[in-house]
C-alpha cells in the first residue's frame, strides 16, 4: 500500500512550509488548555472526596489533550505555499486538504499580523487579501522578517500584474 499524495505536491513545484517554532506554539496552547480543563474538572471533584470520578475526569482529559497536541502538530505540517510566476499557491489540512490558487493580479492587499504569543517567538502570520468574500489565504508561522519580505514581494507583484488588466 502506498501513503496518499498530498494535493498540490508536484516535483517541478518548490514548497515552502511555516516555521517548526508554530508546531511549538500550538502545542504549548494546547498543553495550558489542558490544565485549565483539569483544574476546572478535576479539582472540584477531588475536593468533594470523589476520588474515582476525579482520576476518570483526569485521565479522560489527558488522553484528550495529548490527542490534541499531536493532531495539532501534524496539522501544521500540511501548511504550505509555492510562489509561482503569474499566482501564489497555499495549501493546507490534514484530514480535508485544501489548495488555494490566489493569482497575483487579483491581490487587493496583503496583512501581516501577529499576536503576543507569535511575537514572543518571532512569528507572524500573512494574509491574502482578494475581491473573493471567500478566500481564506493565509500563511501561518513565519519568522517576521520572511512574512515582511513576503509580504513586499507580493504587493509588488500584485500591482505589477494588475497593472495588466
Amino acid at each position: 500500500m502506498t501513503a496518499s499524495p498530498t494535493l498540490g505536491s508536484s516535483a517541478a513545484e518548490h514548497w515552502l512550509h511555516p516555521s517548526p517554532r508554530l508546531a511549538t506554539l500550538r502545542i504549548a496552547e494546547a498543553v495550558v488548555l489542558t490544565v485549565l480543563v483539569l483544574l476546572a474538572a478535576g479539582l472540584p471533584l477531588l475536593l468533594t472526596g470523589q476520588d474515582l470520578a476525579a482520576a476518570i475526569v483526569v485521565a479522560a482529559v489527558l488522553v484528550a489533550g495529548a490527542g490534541t497536541a499531536v493532531l495539532l502538530g501534524r496539522r501544521v505540517r500540511t501548511w504550505g505555499f509555492c510562489e509561482r510566476a503569474e499566482d501564489l499557491l497555499v495549501r493546507r489540512g490534514l484530514l480535508v486538504q485544501r489548495l488555494s490558487l490566489v493569482p497575483y493580479g487579483r491581490m487587493q492587499f496583503v496583512d501581516v499580523s501577529a499576536g503576543p504569543l507569535e511575537r514572543s517567538l518571532g512569528l507572524a502570520t500573512l494574509r491574502l487579501h482578494t475581491a473573493a468574500a471567500a478566500s481564506d489565504a493565509r500563511i501561518p508561522g513565519l519568522p517576521r522578517a520572511e512574512a515582511e519580505r513576503l509580504r513586499d514581494q507580493l504587493g509588488s507583484l500584485g500591482e505589477a500584474q494588475a497593472a495588466g488588466l
